[in-house]
């Protein structure tokens, strides 16, 4: 009988959450290298529409620049590098802006998902503005 709890590692709602195993003495390798999603052909497609996404984003007059959002996670994660502020999902594309003071955030929302319509490839996108700053850098509270 296992000293181990059977409802170790299960989050809220019952679902078993497993740990990857580590590498330990007696370990001739570390657990099995998983494939980098940014790797090879894919990847380099995925970097280039996050990167057109990027540029068509900032090329909106009522965005001043993209936001990595609170924590930091969104970009997407390229060999070599990664394009902030913009996720690339399956199933749809997240946005994080810093707008310009001005028009209604709505709008700039609107704007930002008319500007990449035609690179979502049907994904839903996602806008989030962040921060708000006016025309000379400051933030708007």
């Amino acid at each position: 009988m296992s000293a181990v709890p059977e409802s170790a590692g299960a989050e809220p709602g019952g679902r078993r959450v497993t740990m990857p195993e580590r590498a330990g003495p007696g370990a001739a390798e570390g657990p099995p290298r998983q494939r980098d999603p940014g790797a090879g052909r894919e990847g380099e497609e995925l970097g280039a529409s996050a990167r057109r996404i990027a540029d068509r984003v900032l090329s909106c007059p009522d965005v001043a620049d993209l936001s990595r959002g609170p924590f930091g996670v969104v970009a997407t994660h390229l060999p070599g590098g990664f394009v902030p502020g913009v996720a690339v999902r399956d199933d749809a594309i997240e946005v994080d802006i810093v707008a310009r003071y001005g028009r209604p955030l709505p709008e700039v929302a609107d704007l930002v998902r008319d500007a990449i319509g035609d690179l979502a490839g049907g994904r839903r996108v996602d806008v989030t503005i962040a921060d708000v700053v006016t025309d000379d850098g400051g933030r708007k509270e």
